[in-house]
């Protein structure tokens, strides 16, 4: 019998974090990024935490864990999705979600270079795919990297995925598990969003709320409630119907989700090369992920 809630599940995945670089270009329209970030985190924090209290989950995780979350939350939230938040402020979200997918790249790299994975020559196809869609990217902008303003934008948009790679890669080192990972979020989403609202006011030059639309207002909040807490559930629920090797797989398809819709909604020029590039990238990122488990119809009991 199909599983409907799967199916629900994994299109969640699919097309709302496809959208998560659309939704923050428009949300940073008018609102400071560390705005938009630490508002986002905060709020999906409070939503968790009414949700954990509900179910009678909430408790203290102990010293120890809550280093691990502080950890796993400086890298791939206050880092990762902080920088690409102040990064849309320059670079269009067609080519942030771009660049945003090669770091798989990264991780490949730390993993070799910590010994969490070997070198193979599929491997490294992969990677001289990537770099050369990366060069296409840039092809004809390179002139725009004189502009200091979008080379900072691209400068914290390459921090943002060493800071997700790195998150990764600890992950991975560490190999931890948690049994209840929503209440781990709770502490993630909750320092990350109070850390980047200092940000906010320390770091944002402008912050008069009264400019703040409302356009950009419900961008914000669709990427709390969606992007962080929806996609999230979506997420975690399909990992326990199919192996995460066929999950991964959603991460080519929200790329793709990405620049489609940052075209047709934006308005932003996507020239072919742009297109070649896309497709290099994705292909390469691929090959270095591609294992045959992929296609099988694999199931994993919850």
């Amino acid at each position: 019998m199909k599983d409907y809630k799967l199916t629900l599940a994994i299109l969640t995945v699919a097309i709302v974090w496809g959208t998560t670089f659309l939704s923050i270009r428009i949300a940073v329209e008018t609102i400071p990024a560390w705005f938009v970030a630490g508002i986002r985190q905060l709020l999906a924090s409070v939503i968790m935490l009414l949700i954990l209290v509900y179910r009678k989950e909430f408790k203290w995780i102990g010293w120890n864990n809550l280093k691990y979350q502080i950890i796993f939350s400086l890298l791939m939230l206050v880092i990762a999705n902080g920088m690409t938040t102040v990064a849309e402020e320059e670079v269009t979200s067609s080519l942030t979600s771009l660049i945003s997918a090669c770091s798989p790249l990264l991780v490949f790299f730390g993993s070799l270079a910590l010994g969490l994975q070997k070198f193979h020559w599929r491997a490294f196809a992969g990677v001289l795919l990537c770099f050369s869609g990366i060069v296409f990217i840039f092809w004809d902008g390179i002139n725009d990297l004189k502009n200091p303003d979008y080379a900072l934008g691209i400068l914290f948009l390459f921090i943002a995925i060493a800071g997700w790679a790195s998150g990764t890669i600890f992950t991975k080192k560490l190999n931890l598990h948690s049994g209840n990972i929503s209440l781990n979020l709770f502490y993630q989403f909750a320092f990350a969003g109070i850390i980047q609202l200092i940000f906010a006011f320390l770091f944002s030059d402008n912050y008069n709320f009264g400019n703040w639309t409302v356009r950009s207002i419900s961008a914000m909040l669709y990427l709390s409630v969606f992007g962080s807490v929806a996609a999230f559930f979506a997420f975690h629920y399909a990992l326990t119907k199919v192996s995460p090797v066929q999950v991964s797989i959603l991460a080519y398809i929200n790329t793709v989700i990405s620049i489609f819709l940052s075209w047709l909604i934006l308005g932003e020029h996507i020239s072919v090369k742009f297109v070649i590039a896309a497709v290099l990238i994705i292909c390469g990122v691929f090959i270095i992920n591609y294992n045959p488990e992929m296609f099988k119809k694999q199931r994993i009991d919850s």
